[in-house]
Formats: C-alpha cells, sequence, structure tokens
C-alpha cells in the first residue's frame, strides 16, 4: 500500500484490560503482588544459584537463564502494565511499541527453546550418569544458551521488522494491555498476509520442534528409568523431572491455546487475560515450581539463611 496514505501515528494508546473501577482495584492488587513475587523469586533463584556452589551445574544454570527470561519479558510488560490500570495517559511511543514487542518476542522465544534444552539435558543426566559432565560441560552449555538467544533475536526482529513496517489507519488505539501481534494486525490497513504467514511458519516452527525435543528427551528418558531395577532409584531419577514437565505443560498449553486456535474463536477479551497469565503469572511460578519441588534448592536457601544468622 502507498505509505502517503498511512496515518502518521507517533504513538499507540492502550485501551487497557477494563474500564470498571472496582475490577481495576481488583487487578491492579493482586497483579502489584504477583508482579513483586515474581521480580523476588526470579532475582532470588538468579543469586541463589550464583553463590552456591552446589548449584554450579547445568540444569541450575539453565534454570538461572530460565528465571533470567522470565524477569526480562515480564518487566518489558508489567509495570506499564501496573501504571496503565489507573493513568489517565496510556499512551506509548511508536518506537516504544516495538521495543516492547521486541524485547518481550527475545525472552518468550527464548524460554521456550530453554525448556526444551532443559529435557535434553535431564536425558543426559538420567541416561549416561558417567559421561554427564563430559557430555554437559560447561562449553556446550553456554553455546547451547547463546543459540537459544540467537533464535530468539533472530525471530523478534523479523517480526517486528514486519509488523511495524506495517500502515496503521484511522484510530491508534490498541485494544491491549501491550503491544502483541494480533490486536496490532487489527489496527493495519496493509495486507498482513505476509506477517501471519511467517508467523505461523517460524512460530509454528519453533513450537513444533521444541515440543517434539521435550517429548522425544522424556521418551528416552523413561526408557532409561525403566531399566532401573530399584524402585527408589527410578522414583528419585524421575522425581526430578517433574518441576521442568510442569512448567513446561503451563507454559506451552498456555501458549499453544494463545497463537493456535482458529482466528474464529479469538476474543480480544478472553485473549487479554490469557496474555496476563503468560507474561506475569507463568514468570512468577516457574521459580516457585523449581524451589518447592527441588531438594537441593531448599538446602541452598537453608544454607544461606544459616550463614546468615550467624
Amino acid at each position: 500500500m502507498d505509505r502517503r496514505n498511512c496515518s502518521s501515528w507517533n504513538e499507540f494508546v492502550f485501551l487497557g484490560i477494563t474500564n470498571t473501577p472496582e475490577t481495576k482495584v481488583i487487578l491492579f492488587v493482586t497483579f502489584i503482588l504477583v508482579y513483586f513475587i515474581n521480580i523476588l523469586a526470579n532475582l532470588g533463584m538468579i543469586t541463589l544459584i550464583l553463590v552456591d556452589s552446589q548449584l554450579h551445574t547445568p540444569m541450575y544454570f539453565f534454570l538461572s537463564h530460565l528465571s533470567f527470561c522470565d524477569l526480562c519479558y515480564s518487566t518489558a510488560i508489567g509495570p506499564k502494565m501496573l501504571v496503565d490500570i489507573f493513568g489517565k495517559n496510556k499512551s506509548i511511543p511508536f518506537l516504544g511499541c516495538a521495543l516492547q514487542f521486541l524485547i518481550f518476542c527475545i525472552f518468550a522465544d527464548a524460554e521456550c527453546m530453554l525448556l526444551a534444552v532443559m529435557a535434553f539435558d535431564r536425558y543426559k543426566a538420567i541416561s549416561s550418569p558417567l559421561l554427564y559432565t563430559v557430555n554437559m560441560s560447561s562449553r556446550v552449555c553456554t553455546l547451547l544458551v547463546a543459540g537459544v538467544y540467537l533464535v530468539g533475536m533472530a525471530d523478534a526482529l523479523i517480526h517486528t521488522t514486519l509488523a511495524f513496517r506495517l500502515c496503521f489507519c484511522g484510530s491508534n488505539e490498541i485494544n491491549h494491555f501491550f503491544c502483541d501481534l494480533p490486536p496490532l494486525y487489527l489496527l493495519s490497513c496493509s495486507d498482513i498476509e505476509v506477517n501471519e504467514l511467517v508467523l505461523f511458519i517460524i512460530f509454528g516452527f519453533i513450537e513444533v520442534s521444541t515440543i517434539s525435543g521435550v517429548l522425544i528427551s522424556y521418551c528416552y528418558i523413561i526408557l532409561s528409568v525403566l531399566k532401573i531395577r530399584s524402585a527408589e532409584g527410578r522414583f528419585k531419577a524421575f522425581s526430578t523431572c517433574t518441576s521442568h514437565l510442569t512448567a513446561v505443560a503451563i507454559f506451552q498449553g498456555t501458549v499453544l491455546f494463545m497463537y493456535f486456535r482458529p482466528s474464529s474463536s479469538y476474543s480480544l477479551d478472553q485473549d487479554k487475560m490469557t496474555s496476563l497469565f503468560y507474561t506475569l503469572v507463568i514468570p512468577m511460578l516457574n521459580p516457585l515450581i523449581y524451589s518447592l519441588r527441588n531438594k537441593d534448592v531448599k538446602e541452598a536457601v537453608l544454607k544461606l539463611r544459616n550463614k546468615r544468622c550467624i
């Protein structure tokens, strides 16, 4: 489309989550608490892994990066959303909107791939424990994490570039609380067929490959666990995977529901609630899931607390 016919918007305006005063109070109190726990839990997890030498293993190296991703993409969205609940000016600059989506996309993609890498790590730890430190050396772990971030950055740059080259006509009001692709596409008067195709191909490839990676890793894990003779040994081996399986199920289930539904079933109000869950609640849940069900993390917390008491 001829860009001379485009509206020259310098900013977008969020319509927010709700306009009901009572609901605003409930949402603000709930999500400022969620965000506060999110910050404390993820920063606490990263700090704990850094200071405790017993947690300097591949599993916790990846977990620290999972917490970092949770912290980054929730912070790109959470503070602005909380301010806008009662704020009169809910605008965001055009470039600010692009930056918000870019950061969100980089770290959400990275988290998706990190969960698959963590499944591979558990497979190596259970199937060949004697060679585990060789197979998952610090160099291998660093390369895997670097690859995760590079793919996340490449994907985010492609979607951001395509989305913010579109022509936006008429209203500049985004019926959402952050800059996500579906509500932005609704404002565009350009042909978004290419955008939707690229989104489906790239994001679909990431989802299929990561979910397949998790499923294949756990198939091998189950086969390896079944070879362990003692029931106690089998339980101990598989118990290390329950936290990861829980995190994968919550994150991937929400993402698939959000982005892989028929367009006829889209509801902006429903999407806002789902977006609140995966942008703020899931980042809070991940460190809690890993800490509450993990003996090593509990011991590290107790050790750190005892040092402070001395």
